[in-house]
C-alpha cells in the first residue's frame, strides 16, 4: 500500500486522499465532513456504484441482496457485524438487486445472498450463501491479497 489512499465518501461520493497510516484513527471527508467509516454498510445505487467499486483503493465487499430473499434478511445483521470488524482494512455496501438490477446483471449475479470482493475495481473473490459474521470476516481476510 502506498503512504496514501483514495477512499470514496459513503456521504458525498467525494475522492478522499487519507494516509495510509491515519486509517484507523476515523478520517472525515475533506468536503462534507463526515465520517469516512461507519462501522456500518454503506447502500449503495446504480449511481453510485461504479464509482465506489473503481475510485476507492481499499477492497470493497459488495452483498447482493433483495428484500424478498430470507437468507438474505437473515444475513443481514451478520454482515453489519462484519463491517465493524473488517472496517477500516474493507469497504463493505450492500446492491439490492430488485431496485437496482444493471450492476447484479453486468457481474452474473444468478443467486442471493452473493458476496463479491473487489480489489481495484476487479473482483478478487465471490461466496454465495448466507454466512455468519465470523465466518464473513474470515472469508474475506483468506482473501485479500497479501
Amino acid at each position: 500500500m502506498s503512504d496514501s489512499i483514495h477512499i470514496v465518501c459513503p456521504h458525498c461520493q467525494s475522492i478522499n486522499r487519507v494516509p495510509a497510516n491515519k486509517l484507523a484513527e476515523k478520517p472525515n471527508c475533506g468536503r462534507c465532513q463526515h465520517p469516512l467509516f461507519t462501522g456500518e454498510p454503506i447502500d449503495l445505487t446504480t449511481a453510485t456504484f461504479a464509482r465506489h467499486l473503481e475510485r476507492s483503493e481499499l477492497p470493497v465487499l459488495v452483498d447482493f441482496w433483495a428484500p424478498w430473499c430470507g437468507p438474505c434478511k437473515m444475513m443481514a445483521p451478520q454482515f453489519e457485524q462484519a463491517a465493524k470488524q473488517l472496517e477500516p482494512r474493507v469497504r463493505l455496501v450492500k446492491l439490492n438487486t430488485e431496485a437496482e438490477q444493471g450492476p447484479a446483471a453486468r457481474h452474473g449475479i444468478r443467486s442471493i445472498p452473493t458476496m463479491v470482493l473487489f480489489h481495484g475495481g476487479r473482483e478478487i473473490a465471490r461466496q454465495s450463501g448466507a454466512m455468519g459474521a465470523q465466518d464473513i470476516v474470515r472469508w474475506v481476510v483468506s482473501q485479500l491479497p497479501q
